[in-house]
């Protein structure tokens, strides 16, 4: 996989998914101009990327509608072609974004991007191995309700656990996108904690932990 971006991307723009660093994601592909899009990106870099439309897209949808200026790159880690032209994909997540324009020469999306660095320095890793026994407990005593087992690999890094948590759990297409908006991934664990602390008071049932797998 690219260890940068180019500065021009395809984007693709979804009502409902948020894509974090070194997270998969599957997607259907059925969208003529989305099909284009793959097509393009299985041609040259492989890479996708992932931004959420803005409330109010619906009477734009077949133009180009407002996205948050904030995504995720995701690299085409598996490709399958189906016989009518459209694809199941699979992204892994890459880099943050900022779009800073778009380039309407296609009949997809192309964005001018800016990396947005999640360096974790050993200053946030010790502070995130300390949070990440808060976030063990939340989620213990959310999958007990369901008969789970409530243990977390410990092989995960703090970092990518979080970011699994964040684009997994059950939570609101807004609410992921303020966790990926977050300057670093130590910033975004704390407002995990935050949202999953508020959400089960709110809540403490099961039904908010029915993305976790």
């Amino acid at each position: 996989m690219p260890s940068t971006l180019p500065s021009t991307i395809p984007i693709f723009p979804l009502p409902n998914a948020v894509l974090f660093p070194n997270v998969f994601l599957p997607l259907h592909i059925f969208e003529p101009r989305y099909r284009a899009m793959v097509q393009h990106a299985l041609a040259g870099d492989r890479i996708i990327g992932m931004v959420l439309l803005k409330p109010g897209y619906e009477a734009d949808y077949a133009g180009s509608p407002p996205v948050f200026p904030v995504g995720c790159a995701g690299f085409i880690t598996h490709a399958d072609p189906l016989p009518d032209g459209r694809f199941n994909v699979v992204l892994r997540g890459l880099d943050r974004f900022r779009i800073t324009g778009e380039d309407a020469s296609r009949p997809f999306r192309l964005a001018h991007v800016e990396v947005l660095p999640e360096s974790v320095d050993t200053a946030d890793r010790t502070a995130m191995t300390d949070h990440r026994q808060r976030l063990e407990s939340l989620l213990a005593a959310a999958v007990e309700h369901r008969g789970l087992d409530p243990r977390l690999p410990s092989a995960i890094p703090s970092h990518d656990l979080v970011n699994t948590l964040a684009q997994y759990l059950t939570f609101e297409p807004i609410e992921r996108q303020a966790l990926l908006e977050c300057d670093s991934v130590l910033t975004r664990c704390r407002a995990l904690i935050d949202l999953l602390e508020m959400k089960t008071m709110m809540s403490p049932g099961p039904g908010l932990w029915t993305s976790v797998h």
